[in-house]
Order: C-alpha cells, then structure tokens, then sequence
C-alpha cells in the first residue's frame, strides 16, 4: 500500500509540474511575458513580455502623429519594463527547474514542491503587474484621439493573427 500512496502522490507531482510549466514552455522566450503567454496578447500583451500597444504604437508613430517627447516617454517605459522583465523571468525559469528536479525525486517532497510553486506565482504576480503598469504608463502619455486609433490598430493585428492562425475545418 505504501507503494501504490508514494505512486499516486508523485503522479499528482509530475502532474502539477507539467500544469505549471506548459505555459512557461509554450513562450517562445520560455517565460512569462513571452510573445505568446497562455493568457493571450490582447491590449495587456506584450513588448518582448510587456505591452504590444507600445511597440505597435512605436511602430505606427506617424499615423498615431507621436511627438517626439511621446516617442521617447515610450521608448523609456518599454526600456524600464525590460530591465525589470529579465530578472523576474530567470528566477521563473530556476524556479521551474527546482519544481522539476523535486518532483523527480522519489518520494517527491510535496511540502517542498508546493512552497516552490507558491514562491513562482509570486513572481508570475508580479510579471503581470509589471505588464499592467507599463501598458497603463504608455497609456496615459497618449491624447483620446490617439489611444482610440491605436486600439484600431490593435484590434486589426488581433483580427489578422486569428485569420492566419485559422485552423480548418
């Protein structure tokens, strides 16, 4: 019977491992904030893992007619949520290999995986928040008129990324 409890339990860790990390291996740049999180990259998405209203507004600055000051104020938030990105997305990767290597062990230390798993939504938390305040920042420097435009612009890529993505029938 002992057999058959430490079997089950290290199922269930192997399980909750492949759970957690299937988002993070799904990201091109193996984390959160990747192009392509699990949560999708609709007007929170991302700039490398930030906010792809940023870069489709720097991209589209003269159809948005940016200032000058509002190309820079642009450039510095994506610059200031890249150098808080880096850091925050290693320690998910580490933490993910932690999670993996205990799970590996037999038996798997629960108490352990569980704290483990605990401390990488902690970061995940504050990955999301980063994201949030760095699309809030940009879209705070941007006049009525051009945020309207841009959502346009976002909606239309959203729109061209389901068609190209299409699976058929």
């Amino acid at each position: 019977m002992n057999k058959l409890t430490a079997l089950i339990f290290a199922g269930a860790a192997l399980a909750t491992v492949a759970l957690v990390s299937a988002p993070i291996a799904a990201t091109p740049e193996g984390g959160p904030g990747g192009r392509h999180s699990a949560h999708g990259t609709h007007m929170r998405g991302d700039f490398g893992g930030g906010a792809p209203f940023i870069n489709i507004a720097l991209k589209h600055k003269s159809e948005l007619n940016l200032a000058s000051d509002q190309v820079a104020n642009l450039e510095k938030i994506k610059s200031h949520y890249q150098s808080q990105l880096t850091p925050l997305q290693q320690q998910v990767r580490d933490n993910e290999k932690e999670i993996a290597s205990l799970a590996q062990q037999s038996p798997a230390n629960l108490i352990q995986i569980k704290s483990k798993i605990q401390e990488g939504e902690k970061v995940r938390s504050e990955l999301r928040y980063l994201q949030v305040e760095a699309m809030e920042n940009g879209r705070a420097l941007l006049t009525v008129a051009q945020r309207d435009q841009l959502k346009s612009l976002v909606a239309s890529r959203h729109e061209n990324f389901r068609k190209m993505n299409k699976q058929p029938s």
